[in-house]
């Protein structure tokens, strides 16, 4: 009688919005960041190919099947995509678990303040980092890291060795 129970979410209904609109823009610049990543590793795949066409043709006349050939620079790029993927949720993760202790460092070394209470609402960047999220990232960073391995695999298994040879 007389009572009003409001729930706090919906009191702040905006602000929710607001943060979830802000995750979702962080997971796009965070894939974006991947994706770039993915393209420099293709890009050195692709120079590798280009570096080693003379060894590839030799291997080629000596009896190497292209899945061979295709299978060395698929190791090779799965290999750089997997310890990237492996430091980068590694170096994360100790930077997410450790913002407190870290943030109040680099504000003390360069004498700055990240949050002035007196303009934000917040004085310390919260981080809880959720498992599910690192899963997703990490994942997205394995599938583009071995996709960008498949054009250069695909292109050193199909040099022909005359040609290559002829050239040299």
């Amino acid at each position: 009688p007389g009572l009003l129970i409001r729930d706090w979410t919906q009191d702040n209904r905006t602000w929710f919005a607001a943060v979830k609109a802000e995750k979702r823009m962080m997971f796009l610049i965070l894939t974006l960041i991947v994706a770039v990543a993915a393209f420099n590793l293709l890009s050195s795949l692709v120079m590798a190919v280009k570096d080693k066409q003379s060894d590839i043709a030799i291997l080629r006349t000596l009896g190497v099947s292209p899945f061979s050939i295709a299978k060395i620079f698929l190791v090779q790029g799965s290999l750089i995509g997997i310890i990237g993927t492996l430091l980068g949720v590694g170096f994360g993760c100790l930077i997410a678990y450790n913002i407190e202790v870290i943030i109040p460092a680099i504000e003390k070394l360069f004498g700055i303040q990240f949050l002035d209470p007196s303009i934000y609402f917040i004085t310390q960047l919260p981080s809880e980092p959720v498992p599910g999220d690192i899963l997703v990232v990490a994942v997205v960073s394995l599938v583009l890291s071995l996709l960008a391995t498949l054009y250069p695999s695909i292109r050193a298994s199909r040099l022909q060795p005359a040609e290559v040879l002829r050239h040299d």
